[in-house]
């Protein structure tokens, strides 16, 4: 045979095969893959503000009405009114989600939507309830006590985690599916309650819950202490940071517990998963933690192994291998490197979190006051980007570690993809739209903000007319004058 011939025979015939692999996809994987990946990874940002921030709301908003602090009620007003925004835009890319499914996933929503449509339908009707509640918040400053205007906020905290719990039960059932029998190739015996107490719904949603409070938390913190870096150190900015910092404190402390569990059921449910997670190429007993590093020609470069600990995390045992992926089917494998590195990277910031959350309060117990160290104020301003990279992190570790699979085991992404390669232009489109409300949502927010700077308190809300010429004050607000 032709020397020439000889070396470029594997590339060729790797060629082939990726050729072939190429055209069995259907047409509309690639641009449907991209499509979820804009809409969804935009969209639980906003989603993270409409779970918490009703929460977050309610506290100062207590603290004005009930206990006559004006300077609280203040912030509840304007920090409304940013929900409002939020909520507006959240709304548009949340409807875009829900026609998306049956377009982009034509074979994943028509043979199993009737498991799934229950929840789908309950978090939409969340979702009504906390733009009803929000609309009706709104409207009552300046027309209502607001000790009575305090009860609206608690629907709208409610719906959110509500809405939280029935759309994080769908993806905890794409994970560890049940409620149908398939008999003959027919989805049978369906169940769509069972999707509510799957296994893996109620950690799953309270690890999505502690994150949008992290997510929250740390960003309106990290506006006020930009205010503060800015020479603004009055109460006003204290108190707006105090509150969102205190709620962003609980959830990173109680989310290393909350995914160390959540960790322990992986390694039965979805080994290749975990394998990916922890870079286990091999089956080792001990099992060593690998920080950093990647797969290169089926070698693992670059990583810091710490021994035994591997098995301590993720089995809670000094013993207890995790499964390597040679023990997996090639076919059956996620892409290692994404995984490994978005799983690292979430575990790496939440770890920063917790140390700059004890930092403080350390520092407050101890009689010192971190609000005045300009370090401190700067490590707060970026954990407000870095929360949204640990919740993207999270998901795409998530997400693609249950690749090849939709549905785990049941339904490989290849079955639920369409064969529209129209797609493109659909994707396209969405770019443009996101992109113009993201620069709209800015421009909104930063004008609110510097009104505000200028002593215009009274903006108008979204969809309400103009305040009454006379405001009802909360209960004590004539004692604290």
């Amino acid at each position: 045979m032709d020397p020439v011939l000889t070396t470029l025979a594997p590339l060729l015939t790797t060629l082939a095969s990726d050729v072939a692999g190429a055209a069995a996809e259907p047409a509309g994987l690639l641009p449907a893959r991209q499509q979820m990946a804009l809409s969804l990874g935009w969209h639980i940002v906003l989603a993270c503000f409409g779970v918490a921030l009703p929460t977050i709301i309610a506290v100062v908003h207590w603290r004005g009405a009930f206990r006559g602090d004006q300077g609280a009620l203040l912030l509840a007003k304007r920090w409304g009114k940013v929900s409002a925004v939020l909520f507006a835009i959240g709304a548009v890319s949340g409807t875009v989600l829900g026609f998306e499914m049956g377009l982009l996933w034509p074979g994943l929503m028509g043979t199993f939507g009737d498991v799934v449509g229950l929840a789908f339908a309950f978090e939409g009707l969340s979702f009504f309830v906390e733009a009803i509640f929000l609309g009706m918040y709104l409207y009552a400053w300046g027309r209502m006590d607001p000790r009575h205007q305090f009860w609206m906020l608690v629907p709208m905290a409610v719906s959110g985690i509500s809405g939280t719990f029935f759309i994080l039960s769908v993806n905890a059932w794409m994970n560890a599916p049940v409620g149908f029998d398939i008999v003959d190739g027919e989805v049978v015996n369906i169940d769509p309650w069972a999707v509510f107490t799957n296994d893996q719904v109620w950690m799953q949603f309270l690890h999505m819950w502690l994150a949008a409070f992290m997510v929250a938390g740390f960003a309106v913190a990290a506006v006020y202490a930009a205010g503060m870096l800015r020479g603004r150190r009055d109460r006003h900015h204290r108190l707006g940071f105090m509150v969102p910092f205190a709620f962003a404190t609980v959830a990173a402390l109680m989310q290393p517990f909350v995914g160390h569990l959540l960790g322990l059921r992986v390694a039965e449910t979805q080994p290749a998963k975990l394998a990916a997670f922890e870079l286990a190429l091999e089956t080792e007993s001990p099992s060593p933690l690998r920080l950093g590093g990647i797969v290169v020609d089926g070698e693992v470069v670059g990583s810091i192994d710490v021994p035994v600990l591997g098995s301590v995390i993720a089995r809670n045992s000094f013993t207890e291998p995790v499964q390597g992926l040679d023990t997996i089917p090639p076919e059956d494998q996620p892409p290692v490197n994404v995984v490994h590195l978005a799983f690292q990277t979430m575990i790496g910031i939440g770890s920063l979190f917790v140390l700059v959350v004890l930092a403080f309060w350390g520092a407050r117990w101890r009689g010192r006051d971190l609000l005045e160290n300009r370090w401190f104020l700067r490590a707060v301003v970026a954990c407000a980007p870095l929360s949204v990279v640990a919740l993207q992190a999270g998901w795409i570790a998530t997400e693609v570690g249950r690749q090849p699979w939709v549905v785990y085991g049941v339904m490989r992404t290849t079955e639920a993809a369409g064969d529209n390669s129209g797609l493109w232009w659909l994707l396209g489109a969405t770019t443009v739209v996101y992109t113009a409300m993201t620069v709209g949502a800015v421009l909104v927010l930063r004008s609110m903000a510097r009104r505000w700077r200028d002593g215009e308190e009274d903006l108008p809300s979204p969809y309400g007319p103009e305040p009454g010429d006379a405001e009802v004050e909360p209960a004590g607000a004539e004692t604290a004058r």
